[in-house]
């Protein structure tokens, strides 16, 4: 018996997906929409990969092929406001997105239309509605490739700790990173640092500033012992990034400690307000979301010294 053929889903589909609180298969939202060459846009769907993209503006350029993301898919880049190949955050490429609200209402958002919920859907993990579709900036996205050439970002895992640090304490954080580490006899098992940029678009932003972003992968063990171990290095080496005046990725540091995040993202509480306003029934949560909830809700961890 042949198999079915793949079928797109379709807006209209999404939107009863969302008013129903029904799950949806997102890898059918994987279609390039529009090319439209006289604005310089492309409308795809969140589920089409960069490469993808990158292989239909510009075929047969293995340069733009081999282009390297954090994440592969437009969707999660969007959720995360991930930084591209040339260090600029998602936003900075984006023209519109179409989301299906937790209503099931379709709704276009730009810096212009709805302009306080695209805020908050860029880096918004999600949280504000499935986009349907993005329209991006083709010149914005060919220049994202091209400045990334020369060093193109090296490609690390998903659990890999990702910190910000002001390029100039970068010498001085990674000596002290690696002092920490031999300290506890945990080992980096890769590094690499980017340069990433500035963005004053979105709510939950996590470049205010241009940064170095540090990426260490360190070595993990299955023991309860040595978890255990790992998240306090990771949390040593937050608070090192923190003294240094930097931060760490929201979106990716689960490790984190509730002083830890209200010193780098004192917006997150009002951020969490916001989305119970959007969605008042929680129809759209996850395990992110869950954990920055009870993060807030926790008490404040007492520090381990004596105060004078």
């Amino acid at each position: 018996m042949a198999e079915p053929l793949f079928r797109p889903l379709s807006a209209a589909e999404l939107c009863e997906a969302m008013r129903g609180a029904r799950a949806f298969d997102a890898s059918r939202l994987d279609r390039i929409l529009r090319v439209d060459e006289d604005r310089g846009l492309v409308e795809v769907q969140a589920s089409v990969t960069w490469r993808s993209l990158a292989e239909r503006l510009r075929p047969g350029d293995p340069q733009a092929g081999a282009a390297r993301t954090t994440l592969p898919t437009v969707g999660e880049s969007l959720a995360w406001n991930a930084a591209g190949p040339d260090g600029r955050p998602a936003v900075t490429h984006v023209e519109s997105i179409t989301l299906v609200t937790p209503e099931g209402e379709l709704r276009r958002v730009s810096r212009v239309a709805n302009a306080e919920l695209f805020a908050l859907a860029v880096g918004g993990q999600g949280l504000f509605g499935a986009p349907y579709s993005v329209t991006l900036r083709v010149e914005s996205l060919a220049r994202a490739v091209s400045d990334s050439a020369a060093s193109p970002p090296e490609r690390m895992p998903r659990d890999a700790l990702r910190l910000l640090v002001p390029p100039e304490a970068l010498a001085g954080f990674l000596t002290a990173a690696r002092q920490r580490c031999g300290e506890w006899r945990v080992a980096i098992e890769a590094e690499a640092v980017r340069a990433t940029r500035a963005e004053a678009e979105t709510f939950l932003r996590w470049a205010r500033r241009d940064y170095a972003e540090v990426t260490l992968q360190l070595t993990r063990h299955g023991n309860l012992g040595s978890s255990l171990k790992a998240m306090q290095v990771r949390r040593e080496l937050i608070d090192a990034a923190i003294a240094a005046g930097g931060a760490f990725h929201i979106a990716c540091t689960p490790e984190a400690t509730r002083e830890q995040t209200e010193a780098c993202y004192p917006q997150l509480r009002c951020f969490l307000a916001e989305k119970r306003r959007f969605d008042r029934h929680e129809r759209l949560v996850n395990a992110w979301y869950r954990r920055q909830r009870a993060l807030l809700l926790t008490q404040p961890e007492r520090p381990s010294y004596n105060a004078p």
